[in-house]
């Protein structure tokens, strides 16, 4: 069988591949902390799932939608959109997808033409590369700050005639890093000035910790909003991972052509979702701040703790979504092994807990840990690290203290 040139350049998911093998280790007996995916352990609150029932109760459920979503639905998000961000978005600048990751693979598809550049900061979430590749376009990493922040000078090193878009996240995955409106103004007056459009992706706007405030680029009005298309979801803040439901809030141009292809590639999102995901919209919100409460506990919590493990560094408390991004070159050398990837995998093997390889993301040297587990399985799995690392410490000291004996 002979397979597709762009095949053969895809990396299969490194955030779904390590939490694969870590739930196969667990079904062969392996008592295994699962720190790598990004899925909140909430259940999906019962207003919402109570109203999914209904639907299927009476029938609702049963058919075909349109492939851009229920009306009902488009205008539930543009509400809320409008409410959360005051701005001014009509149903028909709203189409709903197959979760936020099929919202921005269509716009992918949309917007990128073979040998276009789509640029992105390093690190990034692991999708975005892969997604560019696929439409045929080049994914660019920007370098960051030591914030892991982009700007307007990072930014001129690498644009030239093929740049075209710049996919933003914020708060970030996976460092839980966030911009101030005044870093995204100088940001997007960039992108204007270079007359390339911004993909906001705004999937983890709602999870943000310690006072500090969310801002994404359609907030800011004018020239850039107007550059600007917003990706955003029901996943992570309602506790929906497995409902998939995202959405585009874009020019109706731009929608026009997204529904092309979605007509094509999805049919629909599943109904019942669909009539879930109106719920949790048009919801008070209070599941959502009482789920964003919990994580900020957890990430309060647990950085200092992550901290305190040989070898580990987070420079900078994260600000919002629910990963910790840790250096991790002295723990490689305290180990004896020459990449994070094989960090990574003797976590795994002899710790038993699953943590994401930051190479994933653009960085190697770094690690992903994900709080979006009870604070139980959290304080057990920075344990077993710990004391992982304690040991190979303890080695490199008495080794040291040997070689001044002798």
């Amino acid at each position: 069988m002979k397979f597709s040139k762009r095949i053969k350049h895809i990396t299969p998911s490194a955030t779904i591949g390590v939490s694969n093998r870590a739930k196969q280790m667990v079904r062969n007996g392996i008592d295994v902390i699962n720190l790598s995916i990004g899925e909140p352990d909430f259940k999906t609150p019962t207003v919402i799932t109570d109203e999914a029932i209904e639907a299927i109760r009476t029938g609702k459920t049963s058919f075909y939608t349109p492939a851009s979503g229920l009306d009902d639905l488009k205008q539930a998000a543009a509400d809320r959109t409008n409410i959360d961000y005051g701005t001014n978005y009509s149903s028909d600048q709203i189409s709903i997808t197959c979760g936020a990751k099929t919202a921005l693979y269509a716009l992918m598809q949309v917007l990128v033409d073979p040998g276009d550049e789509v640029l992105m900061p390093k690190p990034s979430w692991v999708s975005y590369q892969e997604q560019v590749i696929l439409a045929g376009g080049k994914p660019v990493m920007v370098e960051t700050n030591d914030h892991f922040k982009i700007s307007p000078e990072t930014l001129d090193c690498v644009v030239n005639a093929h740049s075209k878009l710049l996919v933003i996240n914020t708060p970030q995955n996976p460092t839980g890093t966030i911009y101030s409106s005044n870093e995204l103004e100088d940001i997007g007056n960039w992108a204007v000035n270079h007359g390339i459009v911004i993909i906001s992706d705004d999937i983890y706007g709602k999870l943000i910790y310690n006072n500090n405030r969310f801002y994404s680029p359609i907030q800011l009005g004018g020239r850039i909003a107007q550059s600007t298309i917003l990706v955003n979801g029901v996943s992570k803040a309602y506790s929906m991972t497995g409902w998939r439901i995202g959405y585009i809030a874009g020019s109706t141009e731009l929608i026009s052509q997204v529904n092309s292809v979605l007509s094509h590639m999805t049919g629909n999102p599943a109904t019942v979702s669909q009539y879930a995901a109106i719920t949790a919209l048009q919801s008070d919100q209070a599941d959502v701040e009482n789920m964003r409460q919990s994580f900020e506990d957890r990430l309060n919590t647990v950085y200092p703790l992550v901290n305190e493990i040989p070898g580990f560094e987070v420079a900078e408390k994260p600000q919002g979504a629910f990963y910790l991004f840790p250096k991790v070159i002295d723990a490689m050398r305290l180990v004896g092994v020459t990449s994070s990837e094989q960090l990574v995998a003797c976590l795994l093997n002899e710790a038993h807990v699953a943590v994401v390889d930051g190479s994933a993301f653009g960085m190697p040297g770094y690690l992903r840990i994900s709080y979006a587990t009870s604070l139980n399985d959290l304080k057990i799995g920075i344990t077993r690290i710990k004391a992982f690392m304690d040991q190979y410490l303890e080695k490199e000291l008495s080794g040291g203290i040997s070689s001044e004996a002798d």
